[in-house]
This record gives C-alpha cells, structure tokens and sequence, in this order.
C-alpha cells in the first residue's frame, strides 16, 4: 500500500461485546449508517470486525462472524468509494469479505491461523500483521519482554519471510505493533515514544491506540466515553512518530487534529 500522507481509519465492530462500541452496530443498517457518518467526516479506511478481540473475549463461531460481516461489506462497497478492512484471523472469512468488496485484511494473529496465510497469499490484497503476545483472552496475564521494540521487531522480521515465502508480496505488507495486545502500560508507553523505529522495514505502520485502556489509566481510570481527547493526543504522537495510519473510533475529532498537524508541519 503507497501512503503519501496520514490515513485514518475508522473503526466499525459489528459485535455485542466490543469494549468501546460493543453493540451499537449490530444491525447492519445501523452499521451502514455508521459507516457513511465515518466517511463523511474524513476516514480513509473502514475497518469492519466481528469478533471481539478486547482482553477476555469469547471466540465467535465462522458462521457467526460471517453473517455479522458480510451483508455490511456487500451494502457498502456499493454505496462508498473508501477502501474497506475486514478485521478476522478466519481464512473462511478473510476469502467472503474479499469477495465480498473488502481489500485490507487486518490481522491481529499475523496470519498465523492455519490456512490465513495462504489464504490471504491467493487473494492478492493487502494485509496488515499486527503484534500480540498470546491471545486475545489471556494476552494481558502478567505480559514480559526482554525489550518490547526488539522483540516486536524480531516478530515482524519473521512475519514478514513467511509472508514472502507464501507468495505476499511485500509492498502489500502493513505493520502494526499491537498497542495493548500483551502489553503493560509501560510497554505501550515505550511502543509509542519508539514508534519510529519500526519504519526500518521500510512498509506502512498502523497504530490502534484508540479509547485503550492505556488512556483510561493515564486519565486516572477514565471510562471509554472519556478517552476521546486523550485517544486523540495518542494518534497526533503516532503520526509524529511515523505511523501511516491511525485507527479510531473519534474520526472527525482525530481529522480535526491531523488537518491543524498538517497545517503547521506542511506535511
């Protein structure tokens, strides 16, 4: 993917147990109007999920993630222009949303389910590696690192062979180091002053900060209504420090913030 200046991309989960947006879109006309608003206010990228993947969630069955998924993918690739994100480690649901009109698979497993890489090496679009120590239900028990960007980087490093080894060619690579997927609050605090770092594979970076439980701490336990300004700050860093694309769920906010960025720095 070629990014001239910073993405945003708006995040759309059509789940019942999403931490921030958990059952606000279930519905695909409320997910499709929802989407619209996103585009309207300057997203970049819709980014559609339908398994929850905040710490503890429950797995959601093929079946399940499908019929949340796709009809809302079918209904907007026909009235939007903006690139869709199917957000799935399912090879099952990585082919139908392709199919479907979706033309990012944003990953949090890396492709590392069985049959996602290959999957995803036959469908020729571009795919989004992001970091997570263990697993969505048990990534945040007592997560350690010898030195998080190192061990991250040696991450990517790997992905990305496997990636080309299976066919991916590599300007379709994005990367994104994970914020809160196993990690402390220190960890994510090191990832973003350090973000820079990782545009040493010389491929786009994504960064997920948004309304993470990491703004609620550094606000004194603030509630996911709370984090927009703070979930804004964290994205200006991220664009400070490299990232490509940022991922949130306050897009106008975050527009806002980059245009005044972007005024000042004439980038």
């Amino acid at each position: 993917m070629q990014i001239s200046n910073p993405m945003i991309m708006g995040v759309l989960n059509i789940t019942p147990d999403s931490f921030s947006d958990g059952g606000k879109h279930l519905k695909a006309d409320a997910a499709i109007k929802q989407a619209q608003l996103m585009v309207s206010q300057g997203a970049d990228i819709i980014d559609i999920g339908g398994e929850s993947t905040r710490p503890g969630a429950q797995a959601v069955s093929v079946d399940d993630e499908l019929n949340r998924v796709i009809p809302v993918i079918e209904a907007l690739s026909g009235v939007i222009d903006t690139p869709i994100s199917i957000d799935t480690s399912k090879p099952e649901v990585m082919v139908q949303a392709v199919n479907a009109g979706a033309s990012l698979i944003n990953d949090v497993s890396a492709l590392q389910t069985d049959g996602a890489l290959q999957m995803a090496a036959s469908l020729s679009v571009d795919v989004c590696l992001m970091h997570m120590q263990g697993s969505p239900r048990t990534m945040q028990n007592n997560p350690v690192y010898a030195d998080v960007i190192d061990d991250i980087k040696h991450f990517f490093t790997q992905r990305i062979e496997a990636c080309i080894n299976a066919g991916i060619n590599e300007d379709k690579i994005l990367l994104d180091p994970g914020f809160g997927f196993g990690k402390a609050l220190e960890h994510n605090l090191e990832i973003l002053k350090r973000l820079a770092e990782f545009k040493s594979f010389g491929l786009p970076v994504l960064a997920g900060i948004s309304r993470k439980s990491m703004i609620g701490t550094l606000l004194n336990n603030r509630n996911v209504e709370g984090r927009v300004v703070g979930s804004v700050t964290a994205a200006i860093i991220a664009v400070q420090n490299g990232a490509d694309i940022v991922r949130v769920h306050d897009v106008l906010e975050t527009k806002d913030a980059l245009m005044i960025l972007q005024s000042v720095t004439g980038d």
